[in-house]
């Protein structure tokens, strides 16, 4: 038997009790069961199932059918939310059989706890169909229905009428699954998955980003001309550069250049000596000078000549 998917059969006269928990997919194993089942009634408890999928879907419509052939009436008790969910969406998901019962999921906004109560269909009454009032264990307050009731309870309105239910019942007493139990009509859906509402797969959250300042914090391009400088850039309202480890105290990586606060200045030093590049002396400029230089030699040395005449 596979580990995702469990069967139990007991019988008491004519009526087999098949106990089914875990995943119903593609290794199901139902069709082992045909054969343990024999003609009469077949109470199928649902309550442990925790998921099933298409395939899943397709080889229980088959099996059912299967038992149905060989004289076999279906009874299911105890849905989970999940088989609930098929049993709205397949038509022919319960075949000939019927539903005698079925959890019904809350929520507790307060203490947040979940749970599901066990209901008989025969109580719900004619439609609308409205969920039971169920209790917080924590807070003694009203619980949420967990789900929508139209859809949710939509099963119940094509409802075949349970024929021989006392017989049924005694049956299920006898073997220790009678309705009566209190543990078996309240549980909590954290310590049963199979009774977790079909959902589906959250989305996580993305981390908030913050801002320490809603101001833009302006970057000074350089100068086309200018180098890069050495030092690395200074955290906002500090005055002092950070060291680096590998370039020395107040020594930055080259090619980065630190931002200007708004007003022109930052951290105490000016933004201008930062920024504007320091012009190199031209070609041109050197030439006057030496020119300057030859004819102030020259008005020397004839100044020197007439003196000494």
């Amino acid at each position: 038997m596979s580990q995702k998917f469990q069967a139990s059969v007991q019988h008491r006269g004519d009526v087999s009790y098949v106990k089914l928990a875990g995943v119903i997919d593609e290794d199901n194993e139902l069709a082992d069961l045909v054969d343990k089942i024999p003609t009469g009634t077949a109470v199928i408890d649902l309550g442990e199932i925790e998921r099933i999928n298409s395939c899943g879907v397709r080889d229980w419509v088959n099996w059912l059918s299967k038992l149905e052939n060989n004289g076999t009436r279906s009874v299911l008790v105890e849905c989970s939310p999940a088989i609930v969910a098929q049993i709205n969406l397949v038509n022919n998901f319960t075949g000939n059989g019927t539903v005698k019962s079925f959890y019904v999921p809350y929520f507790c906004p307060e203490c947040d706890e979940e749970k599901v109560l066990l209901v008989e269909a025969a109580d719900m009454g004619p439609p609308p169909h409205e969920p039971p009032t169920c209790r917080c264990d924590e807070c003694d307050l009203v619980m949420d229905f967990d789900d929508m009731p139209d859809s949710y309870f939509a099963f119940l309105s094509n409802q075949k009428k349970l024929a021989e239910h006392d017989k049924i019942s005694g049956a299920m007493r006898e073997l220790g699954h009678g309705p009566e139990h209190e543990s078996r009509k309240v549980r909590s859906r954290a310590s049963h998955p199979g009774l977790a509402a079909s959902a589906g797969a959250s989305v996580p959250s993305l981390p908030s980003i913050q801002r320490s300042s809603t101001q833009p914090v302006p970057i000074v391009q350089p100068h086309a001309n200018s180098k890069p400088s050495s030092r690395p850039p200074l955290a906002r309202g500090s005055s002092t550069p950070p060291s680096n480890p590998a370039l020395g105290p107040g020594s930055r990586p080259p090619g980065l250049t630190p931002p200007s606060a708004p007003n022109g200045s930052f951290g105490g030093f000016a933004s201008h000596s930062m920024t504007t590049p320091i012009p190199a002396p031209s070609r041109s400029n050197g030439l006057v000078i030496v020119l300057i230089a030859i004819l102030l030699a020259a008005i020397g040395v004839l100044a020197y000549l007439v003196l000494t005449k």
